[in-house]
Order: structure tokens, then sequence, then C-alpha cells
């Protein structure tokens, strides 16, 4: 029997034992080495070849994935590895270090319980280092520390010994300060990584060799040996006596916890349901014959099966045939067709799996990426996943051939169940479709693979900017906007969101899935009173809306249509039709007229909806435009050349830091001038520039330049020239 398929049957043996499973994701900025990793742990457990190892890429299956060279989406694989004497089940996800795929991380980092964060001994800690530490501490994920391409230190930094170990230190403290400047109370509870009681590893992907002081005493190899092996180019005899895989699955083994213990922490953060229920006993203690839950974090096409949704299960067991019920949608069940795991590009067929296990099911047609899913026809949701990036670009896609035209929205559908930090703007009548996506490289890929793995030839635009529309002044009063048929009005009052309010909606500290005790205390300590603390209706996007009325008859009958009303006006501002954000809106008077047939949808939504655009306007409607952080790393004498860079795209250099011979120069500019960077940083600087950019939010764009933006706007989406006057709403 092959090892490989001995290692499946292994995997199939453990996953009734959680205190033998270790669910890990591999986190890192792009470049620093993830997908070479998990090459050399599969490897090491002899899924793939030694020889292969480190350039076969085996987590990068998709041919785009190979032909660039990154890791776009996650991809899952289990593996066995013996720990003194016990055999050990270790789930794997490999996540994409390119910052336009970091939704991938966030999602991951739902489904597993430990990380294995790495770090370049050159590079040190990136701006995406610091994404992905976010992530992983803000969903309770424990971090374990590996610095990778030591060698290249030592061989093309050419530090002595002594140099190395400091350099190899500011690393760790680095690490450890961003830890705890994300949470504190993690970092004393014993997340502070420390390499002498082994949360730390060093090595070298790539030449499947890694140290750590725990290994060290048992194998005998110390740091001398590391630096004068390297220095011979003998990486044989440390892939030999100190291989790599041991090393670092010994540190998940024993310092990354275990679902059962995980969840005890994790579930309290995670998922805001009462904790006495028998579905909340059941995932705290990853209970195997409690009810169904599962949480799905990612969704993936099978041209044999289907859909197939993969996803942590932190309650009950999963089997063929068992019908499951995805909240939020339609109260129909779903029937499990099949059940497996993922080696890999292949999936593996179980008769069961069990809590504490990542879950790869088909026939759940109704689930999306951050669906909850279980056996009770109620169950309170898991908390949404936040993603720390929003989407910054569009393009405008239609078929080439017009019998095409049902299958790309077909496709455009499933796209959109696939990849959620995608906008996906679907117009039937006029047949252009517009996609919303985290950068160029995120959109070019995804309409690359319409055309390749879907089969619908395309004609895409070129990438548009995304901006959003917000007010800067409140209404001078309350606006009122009158029903169609002049019965029923409603007065609303409109004002900008605090920004203290906003950041906490994006992470999550306020939002309608907690209690409402909870959440009027969390605004209370935020500085709201506790009239508007309580009055919280609805919270879409990262717009507020109170009602502050009281006593009003029908009102709670009407509030579904008043909702739609105002969902329909924040899609699109009346300034240039774009989405509009950071807005307080408070409903503060409503007449209704006594009878129910002059007060239905068609009276009540454009009554609300003209309210709301008109209170925009006056206001002072202003639009919003995405910015992007951006860091150079350049020889000294280019520094010159790569503030100007920044500076000539309506940028501000933020920092600059020099170490050795390099200066990094830390900046911000609007997406709209980064078009292009990439060649002009490489011809300014002749080639010499690292950089990297991240998602930075929104900043009001410039007064100069409102009006050239939005008259560009109108024009491209076919609006009137004229931007529309509050009393074109309120007539």
């Amino acid at each position: 029997m092959s090892r490989a398929k001995k290692t499946v049957e292994r995997v199939i043996e453990l996953m009734n034992q959680p205190e033998h499973i270790r669910n890990i994701g591999i986190v890192a900025h792009i470049d620093h080495g993830k997908t070479t990793l998990s090459d050399s742990l599969l490897a090491g457990a002899g899924i793939i070849s030694e020889e292969l190892a480190g350039r076969q890429l085996f987590m990068d299956s998709d041919p785009e994935e190979q032909a660039r060279g990154i890791t776009i989406d996650a991809s899952n694989v289990s593996m066995v590895h013996e720990y003194e004497g016990t055999d050990f089940l270790i789930n794997m996800i490999d996540t994409p270090g390119h910052v336009d795929f970091g939704g991938d991380v966030t999602r991951a980092m739902r489904a597993v319980d430990g990380a294995v964060v790495l770090v370049d001994a050159v590079e040190g800690t990136m701006p995406q280092t610091e994404t992905v530490l976010r992530q992983a501490l803000k969903e309770q994920v424990r971090p374990v520390l590996f610095i990778n391409k030591v060698d290249r230190l030592i061989n093309e930094l050419k530090v002595d010994e002594m140099e190395m170990q400091i350099r190899l230190g500011k690393v760790i403290d680095k690490v450890n300060k961003l830890i705890k400047g994300m949470n504190e109370d993690m970092y004393n509870a014993g997340w502070k990584l420390d390499a002498s009681n082994g949360t730390v590893a060093f090595g070298s992907s790539l030449y499947k060799w890694a140290v750590s002081v725990p290994f060290m005493k048992r194998s005998g190899v110390s740091f001398k040996d590391v630096y004068d092996k390297c220095r011979e180019g003998d990486m044989k005899y440390l892939a030999t006596k100190s291989p790599l895989c041991e090393v670092v699955l010994d540190m998940v083994v024993s310092h990354l916890p275990n679902p059962f213990d995980a969840q005890k922490r994790r579930i309290k953060v995670i998922w805001h349901g009462d904790i006495e229920s028998p579905e909340g006993k059941s995932m705290l203690t990853c209970d195997p014959n409690g009810p169904i839950a599962l949480m799905v974090t990612d969704i993936s096409f099978d041209p044999h099966a289907g859909e197939v949704a993969t996803g942590r299960l932190f309650s009950g067991k999963l089997k063929r045939g068992v019908e499951l019920y995805v909240m939020g949608s339609a109260k129909k069940s779903n029937r499990i067709q099949q059940v497996g795991i993922f080696m890999g590009p292949t999936r593996t067929e179980v008769e069961e799996l069990y809590a504490g296990n990542i879950a790869a099911v088909t026939g759940l047609r109704d689930a999306m990426v951050g669906s909850t899913v279980t056996s009770l026809m109620e169950m309170t949701s898991f908390e949404a996943l936040k993603h720390y990036s929003e989407p910054v670009m569009t393009v405008a896609v239609e078929a080439k051939n017009m019998k095409d035209l049902p299958k790309l929205v077909e496709v455009l559908r499933q796209v959109a169940k696939e990849d959620p930090t995608l906008v996906i703007t679907i117009n039937e009548e006029t047949g252009e479709h517009l996609i919303s996506g985290m950068g160029e490289l995120h959109l070019e890929i995804i309409t690359g693979r319409i055309k390749r793995d879907k089969g619908v030839e395309i004609i895409t635009s070129e990438p548009i900017v995304v901006y959003r529309e917000t007010v800067t002044q409140k209404t001078p009063g309350a606006v009122e906007g009158k029903s169609p048929n002049r019965h029923n009005r409603f007065y609303i009052e409109i004002e900008p969101l605090a920004e203290e309010i906003v950041t906490m909606i994006k992470s999550g500290d306020i939002s309608m899935n907690q209690p409402a005790l909870e959440r009027r205390d969390t605004l209370m300590k935020a500085g709201y009173d506790k009239d508007e603390a309580k009055s919280v209706k609805d919270i879409k996007g990262t717009n507020l809306f109170l009602d502050m009325t009281k006593g009003i008859q029908y009102l709670n009958e009407t509030m579904e249509l008043i909702l739609e009303g105002l969902h329909e006006a924040l899609a699109g501002g009346p300034l240039a039709d774009e989405p509009v954000q950071n807005l307080k809106i408070r409903l503060v008077d409503v007449k209704l007229h006594e009878d129910a047939i002059h007060r239905g949808p068609a009276q009540v939504i454009p009554a609300v909806r003209s309210a709301v655009k008109a209170g925009i306007l006056m206001a002072n409607d202003s639009l919003l435009e995405p910015i992007q952080k951006i860091q150079i790393t350049v020889p000294t004498d280019q520094m010159g050349n790569a503030t100007a860079q920044i500076q000539g795209r309506r940028g501000q250099v933020l920092d600059l830091t020099s170490e050795g011979d390099t200066v990094t120069v830390v900046g911000k500019a609007p997406v709209a001038e980064l078009f292009g960077f990439a060649g002009d940083i490489r011809s300014a600087t002749e080639g010499r520039a690292m950089w990297n950019t991240e998602f930075a939010g929104f900043e009001i764009v410039p007064a100069s330049l409102v009006k050239d933006v939005v008259m560009s706007i109108r024009k491209r989406k076919g609006l009137k020239e004229q931007i529309p006057r509050p009393d074109d709403y309120l007539a």
C-alpha cells in the first residue's frame, strides 16, 4: 500500500479523536514562503515526494497560481504526524499572502484554531504580516512563529553568527510587539512568543530544515552548526539531522490547541447565542453527538459533484443523507450528498465526519460563505466574517456572444458565492455587469477564470475606481418624505456618523446580531444617550438607522418597508449613484394612513427613499475615494525617486526609516492615482525597489476635484448631467 494511501486511512481513523487533532493555518506576507513550507510539511508526511517538495507547490493547484508563482485560493490538506509516540491529525490550510486575496485569510481563520506565522528572516515583518496576525487574534486563533529563509541571512547578507542571532531576536520582538498591541490580555495569558519555550522555530522551507530550542536539545544541532553548514552549503546535513517537517509539526502539536480546548474559548467570541442551550453546550465541548453546527468558510465548484461547501464543524457529525438548514435562507432543508476532506486539490470521501474537523460537503445548495448550517430549524448564526479590505476597483463585463448572456449571469452568481469579497452587480436590462474587487490583480484573476474555467467568452472594460458617498454636515432640520398618494409622511434627520462608531461597526463590536441590551450598553459607553442607544433599528454597511418616534400606530408593521426604502437610497446616493456610508439617520416622526391598503410598498418605499436622498444632499453630500498605504524599500540613493512617486500621485509620505544602506518609505495615495504604479516605480528606481500596498480606508475627495469626478461617473453611468437638487426628490 502506498504511503499516501496509508496516510488517508490513518487520517480517517483519527478524525473522531479531537484531542489528537490540530486545525492550523499557514499565514504570512506575500513571498515569505508559505506554499514552500506547506510542500515541505507534506513531503515529511509522505503525501508528496521529497525531491519535488519546494518546487511542486502542491497546494497551488490552479494553473493561474503556478503560472504567477503566487497563492490565490486558500487550500486544505490533512496529514498525520507522530509526536512522542502518538499520532496526531493535522488539518492545514495554506492561505494567500497577496493583499488582494486577504478575504481568503479571514475565512480560513474561522476554520482553524492555531496559525503558523511565517516571517522572512531578511525582510522581517511586513504590512501583510501585521494584517494576518490581526485577523488571527480577532478570531482567537493562537499563533506560533516560523522565521524562514535563515540561509539567505547568512549567505546573502553575510552576517556573522552573533549578528544572525541578534537579527532573529529582533524579528521575534517585533512580532511580540504586534501581538501585545493588538491584544494585551492574550499576550499576558501566555501567547507571547518565546524561542526558549519552543513557540518559535527557524529554518529554510526550500531546503527542508528547521531548528527550535526544544529540538536542538534532542538532536544536538546548535546555532553554530546552522551557521557553519549554511556557509558550507551543506543543507542536506541540516535537513537530515533537523528536518523541517518534524520541528514545525512538533511545535504545532505541543503549543497549538486541540478543538476541545480551542472551542471552549473561541465559541464565546464567534457565536453570540445562549451558551446554556443544547447547541451552545455541544459546541463548547466539541460534542459529536450534539446538534450539527457547521460554519461555511469556502465554496468551490467541482465539475462532477457541483458546489462543494468547506467549513469548520463545531458540533455534531456529518454523513450522507442528513437534512440540514441554512440559517438566513428559506426554511427548506438541504440534504447532504457527499461528505469528504480535502487533500490539496483532491477530495476524499468519508463515511462520517466528526466535530472538530474541517469538512467538504456537497448538497448544501442554499449555503454561502459565512453561512451557519445546522440540523436545528432555528439557531443563532455565527458572527459574520469581517473583511479588512473593501472593493476598490470595478470592471464592466459583457458576454462576447449574446447567446452566452444567460450563462454569464449564472456564472457571475457562482463567482459571487465562491468569493464574497467581490461585489457583483447584474443589470439584466443592459447586459452590462459590474465586478468590484480588491485591486487590479484580483479582477484580472476573476475575469481570467470566467473565460478559462467557466467557458464564457467575455469583454471587460478598463478597471475603474469605486467611490462612496457620505455627508459632512447635519440636515438643517427634519426632511419630509411624502408618499405618492400624499397620505403618509416620514420625517428624517441625517448627520455624519462618528468615526469611533464607524470603527466599532467595522470591527463587529456593534451589530444587529448581538443582543439589543449588549448593543445599547456598547453605544452608551461610546457616548450615546440611553434613548438613542436603544433605538437602533438597522445597521446597513456603516450606516446607523435610529427610530426615535414614540407610540406611532401601525409603525411596527410598516418598519420592514421603511428599511427597504432606506436600503434602496443607501445603495446609490444622489451625487453619483455610488454606495453611501458613514451616515447616522434618525426617524423623528411618521404620519401613516390608518388603512393598510394606502400604506403599502408602492407608497412607503418611494417616500422613505426620496427623504433620505434629499437629506443626503441637504447635509452636504460629498465623495469618498479609496486610499492605499504604500511601503517602498529602496537603496538610500534612490530615496528621492521613491518619495517622488508617492507625492506625484496626490500622495503623502508618512514615515521614513533607514537600516544599513536601505530606506523604507511609508506613504499613502488614492487608488485612482495608482494605475501603472508598478511600471513607474520600477523605472524610477532602476528596478531596485521592493514595494507593497494595502487598503487604508476611504477619505474625502478634495473639494476642487469633486465636480470633475462626479461628472465623469455620471457620464459613464448614463445619468443626467445635471446633479439633482433636494426639491427633485421632495416634489
